[in-house]
């Protein structure tokens, strides 16, 4: 006769579950020593009773054992980890390829590329945006001509106060010019001239 499916379930009977509590763990015990010599496994097994009591078996040391495991459960977090990322960022770059083909397609429409798949309603946003865009370029250039205006208007105002501070300066030059004596000019004026013709003591022709 087949044997049919055992419904596992907490036995309620405490007497039978003590029972069963005994003879399945010698058993999983003699199981997890044959495992571990006719494999060569390293085998740990830790077992806690109903009331607390420990039962354990070790192919090679306990403690190494589960430093082991401890070590094996970090490589296996990190490679996780390192999956879960490398799949986030190839995510990301994908995302990125899409925005930048919606955004190269966009700009090929502004410069007028591509127009025969645009409805109107597209054609009509387009041309609202080149419109915006001229006037933004529209206010910048009148921005940066009155900016080189005030620019160029100080410098005429600083060019003109020099040259007045030059104007100012010459006649305290002229002023600082040496005069000629009136003295010096009378004295010119007194001198006679004499023209002697022969000999000294002859006539002399003023």
């Amino acid at each position: 006769m087949v044997r049919g499916k055992t419904q596992v379930r907490r036995i309620e009977n405490a007497t039978s579950r003590q029972v069963t509590f005994s003879k399945r763990r010698n058993g999983l015990l003699k199981k997890a020593f044959e495992l571990s010599v006719l494999c060569d496994a390293e085998v740990a097994l830790i077992v806690f009773s109903p009331r607390g009591k420990l039962y354990e078996f070790s192919s090679s040391s306990m403690e190494k054992t589960i430093d082991r495991y401890i070590m094996h459960a970090k490589d296996v977090n990190i490679n996780k980890k390192s999956r879960e990322h490398n799949a986030q960022l190839k995510s990301d770059a994908a995302s990125l390829m899409k925005k930048i083909e919606r955004l190269e397609a966009s700009k090929r429409k502004l410069l007028g590329e591509n127009l025969e798949s645009c409805a109107i309603e597209e054609l009509h946003d387009l041309e609202l945006q080149l419109e915006q865009s001229l006037s933004s370029i529209r206010n910048r250039k009148y921005q940066m001509l009155e900016e080189q205006i005030c620019r160029l208007k100080e410098k005429e105002k600083i060019l003109t106060a020099s040259i007045q501070e030059k104007l100012n300066a010459e006649p305290r030059l002229q002023l600082c010019a040496p005069a000629v004596s009136d003295d010096y000019d009378s004295q010119n004026t007194d001198v006679e001239t004499e023209l002697v013709i022969g000999r000294p003591g002859t006539c002399k022709v003023k």
